[in-house]
């Protein structure tokens, strides 16, 4: 069993900063990946950033330059740190995890996702 909570969502006025943060726990051997994805109503969830175990970090277009990912190892903890935010960016941010669990099983998972909005 493992658990994805989330925290640090909210309203902003265009051009401030959140900072999200997800934190993976239960039975988890290793944390292979961990990232954000983001949802509008009507429109397919994208994905926002992602850290891998090994290799490099990416990031949507759109948020290039502005969101920065980072992974706490020690606390299997992904934060998204989201400044010069604008409207567009109004959206239920999703944490997403792919680990290896205790029994040796690859689980996929998300968060129950944190509203942020960014007023104009």
């Amino acid at each position: 069993q493992v658990q994805l909570v989330e925290s640090g969502g909210g309203l902003v006025q265009a051009g401030g900063s959140l900072r999200l943060s997800c934190a993976a726990s239960g039975s988890i051997l290793r944390v292979n990946a961990m990232g954000w994805h983001r949802q509008t109503p009507g429109k397919q969830r994208e994905l926002v950033a992602r850290f891998p175990r090994s290799g490099n970090t990416n990031y949507a277009n759109s948020v290039k330059g502005r969101f920065t990912i980072t992974f706490d190892n020690a606390a299997n903890t992904v934060y998204l740190q989201m400044n010069s935010l604008k409207p567009e960016d109004t959206a239920v941010y999703y944490c997403n995890a792919d680990v290896l669990t205790t029994r040796l099983n690859n689980y996929n998972g998300w968060g129950q996702g944190t509203q942020v909005t960014v007023s104009s």
